[in-house]
């Protein structure tokens, strides 16, 4: 299978029409001005570039604000630019995000002519109350009608889910989840609500009005809501937010995070954790008194199953006093393993014949 690299095209709170009361998103994507269709051409000269895979699918994505809530007249200067690299053949599609009730018909016309091929949703949450108090300016039948109008239209859909919101609930994220696994994206991304300067949260927060997620907290959550879509084949493609120079350690000067769940490793540690889950669940089964236990996976399994900073083998040390080996063999499929006792503790009364 190709690798996939895309290509990041920032258009930092354009479009949009509201102040949800978590973002600044011009903290969020490092973007402090409006972008030109000559800011994109440079962008995607850039990044080709500086890609060595020449043979890898590369597509150019068109993150932040609310694309299709652009003058379209905007619109389609930047469309034009990166579709003149698709008719080219040096990228093979286009993304673009926006908001559901920036949907319709037009707009959707729109973006097949320039072969736009993925729409990514801003969703947030199923539950009116909480989309109403971050000040997100839709309701969820705005997402279910966008969601049904995109799939019609033959685009790929995505999905962008939060967790931790302003009196949201884990019963809130488990039913947001719920509600578009019936929606049928082929993608979606989870991000924990991280408090960053000059929001309405912000001051929420530094009032007391607002208490954040812990970091254990946010990873339990998402540990769920990645089994759910991933037992329905929807493919989870990021938890968390990308780190970078201002979406950092809220410690680190410059970082615009104030509080918050944030990890630099978010992600492992929600994958990390669903294996330890899994491990544990298997040796419990075994109904002995396990000493040392090896699990073999898939080489690219292999650091998830460790755990972030050798997490997973120290837990079950201090836990359980029992030892992990992991091995790595191409033969295990991705996401599957297999687990051998090597020692066992003798048993009680073995102990005292």
């Amino acid at each position: 299978m190709k690798k996939q690299y895309i290509i990041p095209v920032f258009v930092p709170h354009l479009g949009c029409p509201n102040d949800c009361i978590f973002c600044n998103q011009r903290s969020i994507s490092g973007e402090q001005r409006m972008i030109t269709k000559e800011d994109v051409k440079v962008t995607i000269e850039f990044y080709l570039k500086n890609i060595r895979d020449k043979e890898a699918k590369k597509e150019v994505a068109f993150f932040g604000g609310s694309f299709t809530g652009i003058d379209e007249k905007k619109q389609e200067e930047f469309l034009q630019v990166a579709y003149e690299y698709v008719k080219q053949g040096k990228i093979q599609s286009i993304r673009i995000s926006t908001r559901p009730d920036y949907i319709n018909k037009n707009v959707l016309k729109r973006l097949k002519k320039y072969k736009v091929e993925t729409i990514e949703l801003g969703v947030q949450s199923a539950n009116d109350f909480i989309l109403k108090r971050c000040n997100r300016g839709h309701t969820f039948e705005d997402v279910r009608r966008a969601s049904k109008m995109i799939r019609w239209y033959g685009f790929k859909l995505g999905h962008q889910m939060m967790v931790g919101l302003p009196e949201s609930t884990r019963i809130d994220e488990i039913n947001t989840a719920r509600e578009l696994i019936k929606l049928k994206p082929k993608m979606v991304r989870i991000y924990p609500v991280l408090v960053i300067k000059n929001t309405k949260l912000e001051k929420e927060f530094l009032e007391k009005k607002y208490t954040p997620l812990t970091v254990v907290q946010a990873v339990e959550t998402c540990k769920e809501l990645v089994s759910m879509f991933n037992k329905k084949g929807i493919e989870v493609i990021r938890v968390g937010l990308q780190n970078t120079e201002e979406i950092t350690d809220p410690n680190v000067e410059g970082s615009e995070v104030v509080a918050g769940p944030y990890h630099p490793a978010f992600r492992q540690l929600v994958e990390s954790g669903l294996w330890y889950d899994v491990i544990l669940a298997k040796i419990k089964k075994l109904n002995v008194k396990v000493k040392k236990v090896q699990v073999t996976v898939n080489p690219q399994d292999i650091n998830n199953v460790i755990g972030h900073k050798k997490e997973n083998i120290k837990k079950l040390k201090e836990m359980y006093s029992l030892d992990l080996i992991v091995k790595q063999a191409e033969k295990i499929k991705p996401g599957k393993l297999e687990l051998t006792v090597l020692e066992k503790y003798p048993e009680f009364l073995e102990e005292h014949k």
